[in-house]
Parts: C-alpha cells; sequence; structure tokens
C-alpha cells in the first residue's frame, strides 16, 4: 500500500505499542460479539423460518447487516494483522515504519470491497457507485458496532417473541381444549348458546394468532421508548391478554350452568314458592277490593290483575329444562324468571297496599276519634253534651256502611276541635250551678 503521508504527528514506539493493545483487545470483543450472534438462537430460527410481512423485511436487510459485518470485520483482522507484522519487523522500529504504522492506524487504510457492501445491501454505499469505501479503523469500529446492535435488536426482538407468546397460547389453547369438552358435557354448543360460540371464536383467533406469531414475530414486539440497548421492548400480547379474558368470561358462564346443574330443583322450588306468595297476596287484594267497594263510599279503588300466564309457562319450560338435562337453557332462563317472580311479588304486595288503602284511611280515623275520646275523659270531660254530639256524629259516618272518608274526615276534625277548645278553656270552679264550657252558667 502506497504511503502518502500520516494522518498528524508521527507515533512514537509506546504510543503504536498501546493502540495495538487496544485494537487488539477491540478485535477479540467483536469476534466473540459476532460468534455469539452467529450462535444465537433466535438468528438460527430466523434463518429457518417461512417469514411473513414486517418479519421477513427486516430479516433480509439485518442478514445483508451480518453479512457486511463479516466483511469489515475480516478487512478489520487483515489491517490490524498488517499492523502486527509492520511493528515485529525490528525491536525498535525506525521512522518509516512508525510513519507507516501511524498512517495505518490513524488514516483511512481500511478498503471494502465494494461488492462486498452492495451485496449486503450497505447503507452506507447505497447509490453512490463506488466500487470501494475506506475506513480509519476507528470508523470502521464504529461502523461494526452499529450494524451489530440494529443486527442484534432484531434478532433479540424476534426471539423473545418467540420465547413468550407461543408458548402461553399453547397453554391457553390446552385451557381452551378443557373448557370446551367442559362446556359440551353441560350442552354448552356452537350455535345453541353464545359462550358456544364463543369459545368457536376463541378457538379460530387463537390458531390464526400463533401462525402470526410463528411467521412474523416483530409484528408482535412493543419496543421500548427511549432505549438504546439492543431488545429494548417487550412482546404486545394484547390480542392474547383480550382472548384469555374471553376465555375466562366463557369459563365463568359454564361455572354457572353446573351450578345450576346441582341445585335447579332447590332454585324452582324457591321460584315456585314466590310465584305461589304472589298469587296469595292477589287473591288477598281481590276479596280486600270487595270489601272496600262494600264499606267505602266514594272511592276510586284499582283494578286488582290475575297471575300472570306467561310466568308459569315459563316455569314449566323451566321444569321441562331440568327433566331432560338442557342446563345451558335453563341456566339464562332461571336468573330471568327468578328477577321477574321477585317483581311479581312486589306488584301483588303494591296492589293489596293500593286497595286496602281506604280501610287503613279508616282505622286510623277511627283510632284517632278513640284517642281524643280517651283524652277529654282523662280530663273529666267526658259527658259533655256538645263534645258527645259531635263524637256520635263521627263515630255514626265511621261505622256506617258504605263509608264516606271525606265525611268522616270532617266529622272527626269538628271532633277534635271541639275537643281542643274545651280543654283550652279556663275551667271556673262550680259556686251556683253548673256551667258550659265556656264559663256559662247552665240552665
Amino acid at each position: 500500500m502506497g504511503v502518502t503521508g500520516p494522518p498528524g504527528p508521527v507515533m512514537d514506539r509506546d504510543e503504536v505499542d498501546r493502540a495495538l493493545a487496544r485494537l487488539g483487545a477491540e478485535h477479540e470483543a467483536i469476534e466473540t460479539s459476532l460468534l455469539a450472534l452467529q450462535d444465537h438462537a433466535g438468528r438460527r430460527l430466523l434463518e429457518g423460518a417461512g417469514l411473513t410481512g414486517v418479519t421477513k423485511e427486516r430479516w433480509a436487510s439485518t442478514e445483508a447487516s451480518i453479512t457486511l459485518l463479516w466483511a469489515y470485520f475480516d478487512a478489520y483482522s487483515d489491517a490490524l494483522r498488517s499492523a502486527r507484522d509492520i511493528r515485529s519487523r525490528r525491536r525498535w522500529s525506525s521512522r518509516e515504519d512508525l510513519a507507516e504504522l501511524t498512517e495505518l492506524l490513524r488514516g483511512e487504510s481500511v478498503t471494502v470491497a465494494g461488492s462486498a457492501t452492495a451485496t449486503a445491501n450497505a447503507p452506507t454505499l447505497a447509490g453512490s457507485g463506488k466500487l470501494s469505501e475506506s475506513f480509519s479503523l476507528s470508523t470502521l469500529v464504529d461502523r461494526m458496532n452499529d450494524l451489530y446492535a440494529s443486527s442484534l435488536d432484531l434478532v433479540v426482538a424476534a426471539d423473545a417473541v418467540w420465547s413468550a407468546l407461543p408458548a402461553r397460547i399453547d397453554l391457553l389453547a390446552a385451557e381452551l381444549q378443557r373448557t370446551r369438552q367442559l362446556a359440551h358435557s353441560v350442552g354448552v354448543r356452537p350455535g345453541e348458546h353464545p359462550a358456544g360460540d364463543d369459545l368457536e371464536r376463541i378457538t379460530h383467533t387463537l390458531t390464526s394468532l400463533r401462525e402470526q406469531v410463528i411467521s412474523d414475530p416483530l409484528a408482535f414486539w412493543v419496543p421500548a421508548q427511549g432505549s438504546s440497548a439492543p431488545g429494548g421492548g417487550r412482546p404486545d400480547t394484547t390480542v392474547y391478554d383480550r382472548e384469555a379474558r374471553a376465555l375466562e368470561d366463557v369459563r365463568r358462564e359454564i361455572d354457572a350452568v353446573l351450578t345450576v346443574r346441582q341445585d335447579a330443583e332447590q332454585r324452582l322450588m324457591r321460584l315456585r314458592d314466590v310465584l305461589s306468595r304472589a298469587d296469595r297476596t292477589l287473591a288477598e287484594a281481590r276479596t280486600a277490593r270487595g270489601e272496600v267497594l262494600a264499606k267505602i263510599a266514594a272511592t276510586e279503588v284499582p283494578v286488582v290483575g290475575g297471575p300472570p300466564t306467561v310466568l308459569q309457562e315459563q316455569v314449566a319450560a323451566a321444569s321441562e329444562y331440568r327433566r331432560h338435562g338442557q342446563w345451558h337453557r335453563l341456566s339464562p332462563l332461571l336468573e330471568s324468571l327468578e328477577r321477574k317472580a321477585e317483581d311479581e311479588l312486589l306488584r301483588a304486595r303494591e296492589s293489596l297496599t293500593a286497595v286496602t288503602a281506604p280501610l287503613a284511611v279508616r282505622a286510623e280515623l277511627r283510632g284517632r276519634l278513640d284517642a281524643y275520646k280517651a283524652k277529654v275523659a282523662r280530663h273529666g270531660l267526658a259527658e259533655d253534651p256538645f263534645l258527645i254530639e259531635r263524637y256520635d256524629a263521627a263515630r255514626r259516618m265511621l261505622w256506617s256502611a258504605p263509608c264516606d272518608l271525606r265525611v268522616a274526615e270532617q266529622a272527626v276534625l269538628r271532633y277534635q276541635q271541639a275537643a281542643a277548645e274545651l280543654l283550652a278553656a279556663p275551667r271556673v270552679p262550680e259556686q251556683g250551678g253548673p256551667q258550659d264550657h265556656r264559663g256559662e252558667q247552665r240552665p
């Protein structure tokens, strides 16, 4: 190689020896890294896999980068070997040797053939049309480090996805198979139960997901933000996690069906009991309505409906499902019937309350009237003719049939007012003859 003059001051022997030692250590480290990359399980898998999508495109570029890496390394090794040969000529290198070593160790003395970089689709020479490219040893090390980091990043990412997702998918698929068998045993099948349809969809999704992960692992890789370390990131488990949650929901549904199979008879008995109580309450409300219409006048009494025949038909259908072991049909029907039965019992109770409200009002008026009478008696005024007259008028209205509640309430109020006035009036001791409640002498 021709020497055009060393770049900068000529190195002395100590500087040359230190540079050769450093370059030798770098050479050894680079060689170790390249051999580790060559033996990396992820790289071997990538070489033998039928790749698709983004992984196929990026692996083609990475293979070219690895080829270029070895070309750079060979050139670096040759340059280092040449420098060592020159240094070993003499124990004390001459001025000419030192100048040549300075050019070799510091100058752009390493030439990489253009064919090598072109074969590797090297981005450094893309579109340049150069037949070769020259580097300094330090620049060449930087290039190798960059290519190695990008190549290792892809290999590690693909290997991480292959190490994580297929195994998890297989475990989930095994759990899916067990769930399918259990579902089939309780009648949960595609086309007959929503959970059966969900199991079918999850099966197809997991099968497709596994195929995609194997052929295009980089499509399921999320790089770490701001990370410069090769392989920084994590596998994208979004689809897997969604299907795992869906399978868990199906398992809960099947557990509910199994629970129905275990306690169906007790639930049906409780259901019939609730409906029976609702029927009895409605019957009581109908009887009470007749009583109200006979005893209370001028009152709007709501009509009492009959028991819903649809619920009875559905209860009969639930019994048939239990008899024939159709648990997947019985489970949602029982849940619906239990809600409807409680609603029906509540409706019956509200109907009874509404129908008997006039009787409750009459009872309240009666109680109020008797309470005031007792209060008047405690104050020694029970024999007051005025109060007796008003009491008797109110009592006749409240204990007659039919009772006009509005008129009876006014009569009770009049009695209350009279009693209140009498109790509030000052009591005058008797001196001559009896006095009324206003303090006037009675004849």
